[in-house]
């Protein structure tokens, strides 16, 4: 043994959440580039926290809308609205016995554990992904109550994790509280602005009320596109409050989201029916440089 070395193995439970949180680390990076992208701008322990959080979430988005039914229609006996059930309990007996066999849920239990959230945000959470399982056209309560318990619940989950060990006085902390909420708002309505072809083609799916998708108008386009940046704007006067280890990571999310409604508002309605907007991959890295010199969302 090198004598030098003095780096030691976790062993036990340590060496178990890590080899947790790398699987969640993996989801990721197998789902999504543009958030691996801005996670990575995060400080380590609060990178590894964040993508703990979003690998839970990915996990319940599979078995709404994507893997678990094609399970079920190879020939398996999945049943989605168990799986997401047998999912949420593990989740709560994981946060109380800070174990699971189930590596993403281990792994997120750990994190909502050490940055102190609860099932005052859990709960709202998979209340919202329930619906999709049922729900295909909504109301304006039931679509802000999918919209607080599918997004801005996982916002103020990161915003935990953003936070800890910084201290902020309680009017700082609304104001953060309602910027992460209005954060989470955001990117969820672009995504639904974005995904109008596939949510309702595929997934026969019509989140925003009244809005029938056939019948979008350019005016209805633009009239979604200000609410959302309404959200943006409310989001930003909150961001330079954040950590400097967490503030160019989600002003990288910001103006990517910032970015992808702006090409939103410059698409004819017709075209939004039919295709999937994207921002190029140039573009992403040049907000990325624009991050890393110091630009921050007006």
């Amino acid at each position: 043994m090198n004598s030098q070395d003095t780096t030691k193995r976790p062993t036990g439970l340590a060496l178990y959440t890590r080899a947790a949180e790398k699987s969640s680390s993996v989801i990721i990076r197998e789902y999504s580039t543009s958030f691996g992208l801005a996670a990575r701008l995060l400080e380590p322990k609060v990178r590894q926290h964040v993508e703990n959080i979003y690998a839970l979430v990915r996990v319940a988005d599979e078995i709404v809308d994507g893997s678990a039914a094609e399970a079920k229609l190879a020939g398996g006996k999945v049943d989605p609205a168990h799986a997401l059930d047998d999912l949420e309990k593990e989740v709560y007996r994981a946060i109380r016995d800070q174990f699971s066999a189930n590596l993403v849920v281990h792994a997120f239990a750990h994190t909502a554990n050490t940055v102190g959230f609860d099932r005052r945000l859990i709960t709202p959470f998979f209340e919202s992904m329930r619906m999709d399982l049922w729900k295909t056209v909504h109301s304006k309560s039931s679509f802000e109550k999918y919209v607080y318990g599918s997004a801005e619940v996982v916002g103020l989950m990161c915003l935990q994790a953003f936070t800890l060990g910084h201290e902020y006085s309680n009017a700082e902390r609304e104001k953060l509280v309602a910027g992460g909420r209005a954060l989470g708002a955001a990117f969820q309505k672009v995504n639904f602005l974005r995904d109008l072809a596939a949510d309702s083609d595929a997934l026969g799916r019509s989140y925003f009320p009244g809005l029938k998708v056939a019948e979008l108008t350019d005016a209805k386009r633009d009239e979604l596109v200000a609410d959302i940046r309404n959200d943006l704007a409310m989001s930003s006067i909150s961001l330079r409050m954040l950590p400097k280890g967490s503030r160019k990571a989600v002003a990288a999310a910001h103006l990517l989201f910032e970015a992808l409604n702006d090409s939103i508002a410059k698409t004819p309605a017709r075209y939004l029916k039919l295709t999937r907007i994207s921002v190029p991959t140039f573009g992403k890295l040049l907000i990325i440089i624009k991050v890393l010199l110091g630009g921050l969302p007006k």
